[in-house]
Formats: C-alpha cells, sequence, structure tokens
C-alpha cells in the first residue's frame, strides 16, 4: 500500500502512542520487573588489579650497553617502578612503628592509605587481638622502625615484590634494643593508584602476580 507523506506521519504518530501505551501498561501491571532485572545483574567490582595500563612498548632497534632501555620491557613505567619502592618503603617503616597505648584504630588509620581494602581488614584484625595489645601494655613496648629496600623478587603484569628490611628501635619495660627483619612486600595496581596487596616475612615466600 502506498502511503502519501501525510499519511505516513498519521501512522508513525499512531504507532507511537501505541508503544507508549504498552509500556505504561507493563510497567503498571509489573512494577517488580525493572527491580527484577536489576537484581539479577548486580554491578560487579573487581576484586584485584586490572593489569597494565598499556602493554610494553618493547625494543625494535639494536640493543647497546649504553643505549638499553629495560623499562621498555616491563609492564611498570620508571616512574611506577620508583612509586612501588617508595611504597613499600614507607609502608614497612609504619607497619614496624607503634606504641603500647596506641588505639589499633590510630595504628591501622597510618597504613590504610597504603595498603589495599582487604589488607586493612587484615591489619585490624591482627593489631586488635587481645594477646598482642595486653602484651605491649605490660611490657609498655614502644617501635620505631625505618625501612631499607634490598632488592626486586619478582614482576609481574599487576605487581612488583620487594625485599624490604625493617629495622626497629625497641623499648621494652625501659630497655633498648634492636630488632631487624626482612619482609617481602607485594605492591599492586588498585585501580588507578598502587597499594600494598599483601605482606610476609621474606623467608616464607610469596607469590607474584595477584590479577
Amino acid at each position: 500500500m502506498n502511503l502519501n507523506d501525510r499519511q505516513r506521519k498519521i501512522v508513525f504518530g499512531g504507532l507511537v502512542v501505541v508503544l507508549a501505551a504498552v509500556g505504561i501498561y507493563l510497567t503498571v501491571a509489573n512494577p517488580d520487573h525493572e527491580s527484577g532485572r536489576r537484581a539479577a545483574n548486580p554491578v560487579v567490582t573487581p576484586a584485584g588489579p586490572t593489569g597494565p595500563a598499556s602493554p610494553p612498548p618493547g625494543i625494535s632497534a639494536a640493543v647497546t650497553a649504553g643505549g638499553f632501555d629495560i623499562y621498555r620491557l616491563l609492564p611498570f613505567s620508571q616512574q611506577e617502578f620508583a612509586s612501588a619502592a617508595d611504597l613499600a618503603q614507607r609502608f614497612t617503616a609504619a607497619y614496624g612503628t607503634y606504641r603500647f597505648d596506641e588505639a589499633p584504630p590510630a595504628y591501622v588509620g597510618r597504613l590504610s592509605g597504603l595498603v589495599t581494602d582487604q589488607l586493612r581488614g587484615e591489619l585490624e584484625r591482627g593489631v586488635a587481638a587481645p594477646g598482642i595489645q595486653d602484651a605491649r601494655r605490660q611490657e609498655q613496648v614502644v617501635a620505631s622502625s625505618t625501612a631499607t629496600l634490598d632488592r626486586v623478587r619478582d614482576i609481574e603484569d599487576n605487581s612488583v615484590i620487594f625485599l624490604v628490611t625493617g629495622k626497629q628501635d625497641v623499648t621494652k619495660n625501659g630497655k633498648k634494643s634492636q630488632e631487624s627483619r626482612q619482609y617481602a612486600v607485594t605492591v599492586a595496581r588498585d585501580g588507578s593508584a598502587l597499594r600494598v596487596y599483601a605482606f610476609q616475612p621474606a623467608d616464607t615466600g610469596q607469590d607474584g602476580d595477584t590479577g
């Protein structure tokens, strides 16, 4: 059937009205439809790092000792690598610095900007353990720590593991001593930032990639 322009406009307008009426009916007749659809398809937040922003650029020219740029082969830029190393060092120093009269939330709060949310939860549970707090209060422990970057243990697409030595000046019952321990500290991408993803004594060993 051939329709002129006026007739086509009339038919199109009629279809719009019919479709609008059907939409209103379905909404009124089944008000839970949309909320049910959202519940069946929840928004999922990624649990771990999302990987490098772009693949390493690689090297196509002949390699020479004077012009070799190792960062062209790594998933972290030089700036990211420096930031990750600084983060691992600062975290280790902060982790080993505490007082017997400091509330656990205050201690964890100093670490919160350096670690992932998951690690923060683990730290909260650890420092709040009654045995740890009772022992520190009984001995009036005061510890101040510095940290030394030792070497890189592993590099993956999403993470880099540093070996870091924490050096503590510790006072217990008025007596001063020094303690030292090496940790494996995993720094990983957390969205657009870098965060400490995991850590443990270096002699225990630790998985590399977090993604």
